[in-house]
């Protein structure tokens, strides 16, 4: 398979390039400097010997390898996204390279700051690997630029080997996908394939083909200032409103006390004042039936205060974000039972589990292009604690080569 080193210094090269996307733009992608990194995955494709190398005005990268085979199969395809969360910096990214690891502490910057198999016990199922980490002061980015550098090492290794017979292939990367924008401007017609896999899951052997239906609501609180010494019966403090709102939500679904397949209401930002407060939130659930009963809650709550308080205190927005791929998915389900067998091929036992989260997958299913989620190897996206074992990157390698081999035949 693709070389250890070069597979490493790829990845590398990618994480290095700051690419965190922006959720208070409106332009796509939504930070200029998504470009650094898109131009020269262009660049990098072509250098390799995929066809058709294009890249939009939205820096949506598309290429081709073509088919070796002389028989009609299903041309497929494999996404992953380049830009890296604004939850977290990535800037100035300086990976640490832990050969052969010993399933010890890994030290980190900053006082007694370290990667734990006590706190992250996953590590241990890695000792003797590779491992890359962050130093302690950014994120690392294999969320998903391990997934880039997986589906290219990928196409460059079935180039270098044309006895491996395959289909068409296409390859996709786009922008933002970590602000929920990633398959917006994806144009699905113009990819042209039957279906397609994101690489862009977390352990070894993930298969994933339900994500959280996902909604955000916004809350807004209307209040009235006067000043406190003569406030009786005037002042309304939208602050007590809201911790109303709040309040009136169960504690127990929230994102730190559910897991699997249960939804939850997750508080992610308060600002507020006496005369005004703005509640954020986002809404998910595997489940489309309480997925609609939450919004229909939060609605009520609404109602209720408004109730309450006279005047039309309280009002609330509700967006849809994406849907659970899983109604997309089985009635061609066939397409996971390929990656399945892919997996057990490359001696890996599959974990076919939901999402708790989303992924250009869900909205692309929905845009007319089934996408199951496949592992990209990396653990604790979006923070310090980030790590990769380069050994489940090459083992996403294989599989790609695999799927690709099969659907061949």
């Amino acid at each position: 398979m693709i070389d250890k080193q070069h597979l490493i210094d790829r990845f590398i090269g990618y994480v290095t390039v700051d690419t965190e996307s922006d959720p208070n733009s409106d332009t796509t992608p939504s930070s200029e400097k998504q470009w650094d990194l898109a131009n020269a995955l262009a660049e990098e494709l072509k250098a390799i010997g995929m066809e058709d190398v294009t890249i939009d005005e939205n820096a949506y990268i598309m290429a081709t390898l073509p088919s070796n085979i002389d028989k009609e199969v299903p041309v497929i395809g494999f996404i992953s996204h380049f830009d890296t969360t604004p939850d977290f910096t990535g800037a100035n990214v300086t990976p640490q390279i832990i050969e052969n690891y010993d399933g010890q502490d890994i030290p980190l910057k900053g006082t007694d700051l370290v990667l734990s198999p006590s706190e992250f016990e996953d590590l241990l199922l890695y000792k003797g690997n590779t491992l890359i980490t962050t130093d302690g002061t950014t994120l690392l980015g294999a969320d998903d630029k391990a997934g880039i550098a997986e589906i290219v090492s990928a196409m460059e290794y079935l180039i270098q080997h044309p006895e491996i017979k395959h289909g068409k292939i296409r390859v996709g990367f786009t922008p933002d996908e970590e602000i929920g924008r990633g398959a917006h401007k994806f144009d699905v017609e113009k990819f042209g394939a039957d279906w397609a896999y994101t690489m862009d899951g977390s352990q070894i052997g993930e298969l994933e083909y339900e994500n959280f239906n996902a909604a955000g609501a916004v809350v807004k609180v209307k209040g009235k200032i006067v000043h406190p010494g003569y406030a009786k019966g005037k002042m309304v403090n939208s602050m007590y409103i809201a911790t109303e709102f709040i309040n009136a939500l169960p504690r127990t679904e929230t994102p730190e006390q559910t897991e699997g397949r249960e939804g939850f209401y997750h508080l992610y930002s308060v600002n507020g004042e006496v005369d005004g407060t703005e509640l954020q939130y986002i809404i998910r659930d595997h489940d489309r039936t309480k997925f609609e009963a939450r919004k229909a809650e939060m609605q009520r709550i609404v109602d209720e205060l408004n109730g309450k308080y006279p005047g039309e205190r309280v009002s609330i927005d509700i967006k849809d974000q994406y849907f659970n791929m899983r109604e997309k998915v089985e009635p061609v389900m066939h397409i996971v039972d390929i990656a399945e067998e892919a997996m057990k091929q490359a001696d890996i036992t599959p974990i076919i589990k939901p999402i708790r989260g989303g992924t250009d997958g869900s909205q692309l299913s929905f845009m007319g292009l089934p996408c199951p989620n496949i592992f990209a190897g990396g653990h604790n996206f979006h923070g310090r604690y980030e790590y990769v074992p380069v050994e489940s990157m090459q083992k996403a390698i294989e599989v790609i080569v695999n799927i690709a081999v099969n659907v061949a035949k």
